[in-house]
């Protein structure tokens, strides 16, 4: 009886015992689907792997991609701070990024992008297509047809063309051009036929070395222009006989070169002188002084210096175009046309083929055949006007 006792109570003691042990265990885990598995995995991977801090981001972003700023830039547009201090004097010195403007029918909401989507997907391709198609057409042009006019005659019989005035202002204008034009195509256009043969490093200095070129012949080329102008407008005023010349194509568009009547300057060389002498020249000037920051009383803000800068690609692009025809027909374009730039003269059957109108006058006296005062270093007969 003390022993049956005694195991009933050992018993009822294991029993309260594991009652209790069985209490304190935590309930039971319900059976994992997919997707309770993939949330443990990715809580389990956070934990175990922390959020890697911006500053180390930045480190690794300029170890694989040296340069990389964006993320900068990116926090200085999102902070929604247009202006900073700085000690600078000007307007916009403080301004790392220029002001949104919401335009209207647009995603955009820079004016800077704006301006760069411009440049970059309308006046380099399409400005570029312009150049090259009428670099081909001239090519055509002259594969077709040669050059034009006859051999020069009678070298002693000659009539002064151009003074050595006029000749000084057209090549100084020229050669300024020439240096404006080859450095700007580089600048806008080098990227995509020049980076490729040269690398980096060397179309980074020449661009250096073409920019700063840029700047200090500007100047030149302006003032030279005004002087150009100034000196030959008068002989560029239009005239009735410019209609002929037009419909006619100039005598170059028949199978045989027909002269057609002209003056000292034909309607060809009149439309070169006010489309991209005048009228582009003068806006090329005017935008590129701005674009210099030579010009007293302005501000020189962003949005001012953007359009400065595509009037200054737009003008430049025309006035391009038009001088590429004009250097074309003045050099193997047209015989006998060269050297009336470079001597000043030509003998009387050029004249007579190219402007007879203006031959005429001087046969009729309206005009002097000499004006500079000295006769002709390679003539040994008289000018056409004392026959």
């Amino acid at each position: 009886m003390r022993h049956g006792c005694m195991r009933d109570l050992m018993l009822g003691l294991l029993l309260a015992t594991s009652a209790a042990a069985w209490a304190q265990q935590p309930p039971p885990a319900p059976p994992e689907t997919p997707s309770t598995a993939a949330s443990a995995s990715a809580a389990a991977a956070a934990t175990a792997a922390p959020e890697p801090r911006p500053e180390d981001t930045n480190a690794q972003r300029a170890k694989s991609q040296p340069g990389n700023n964006a993320p900068f830039w990116r926090a200085v547009r999102d902070s929604g701070v247009n202006e900073g201090y700085t000690s600078l004097p000007g307007a916009e010195k403080g301004t790392l990024i220029q002001r949104f403007v919401q335009y209207p029918g647009s995603r955009l909401t820079n004016a800077g992008e704006a301006w760069r989507q411009v440049r970059n997907q309308w006046i380099i391709p399409y400005g570029g297509s312009l150049l090259l198609i009428m670099l081909l057409a001239l090519a055509i042009f002259h594969k077709t047809k040669g050059p034009l006019g006859d051999e020069p005659g009678n070298k002693a019989r000659r009539i002064e063309r151009f003074t050595p005035f006029e000749r000084a202002a057209h090549w100084v204008n020229a050669g300024a051009f020439v240096a404006l034009a080859v450095s700007g195509i580089v600048m806008a256009f080098g990227k995509f036929f020049l980076l490729p043969l040269i690398g980096g490093t060397l179309f980074g200095w020449l661009g250096y070395l073409l920019k700063n070129l840029h700047n200090f012949v500007g100047p030149l080329f302006a003032v030279s222009l005004i002087i150009v102008i100034l000196t030959f407008i008068k002989d560029n005023v239009p005239r009735a006989s410019d209609i002929t010349w037009l419909k006619r194509g100039g005598g170059v568009l028949g199978r045989d070169h027909s002269p057609a009547p002209a003056h000292r300057f034909n309607a060809g060389e009149k439309i070169v002188f006010w489309l991209g002498i005048c009228l582009a020249g003068l806006f090329v000037v005017g935008s590129g002084l701005v674009l210099d920051k030579v010009l007293p009383g302005l501000a020189y803000l962003r949005g001012d210096m953007q359009i400065a800068h595509m009037i200054h690609a737009v003008a430049a692009l025309l006035m391009m175009v038009l001088l590429l025809v004009h250097i074309y027909l003045g050099t193997i374009g047209f015989r006998g046309a060269l050297g009336a730039m470079t001597t000043g003269w030509v003998d009387e059957a050029w004249a007579r083929e190219h402007h007879d109108l203006w031959y005429d006058d001087i046969k009729a006296g309206k005009i002097p055949a000499v004006r500079s005062g000295q006769p002709p270093s390679t003539a040994t007969g008289t000018p056409a006007a004392e026959t």
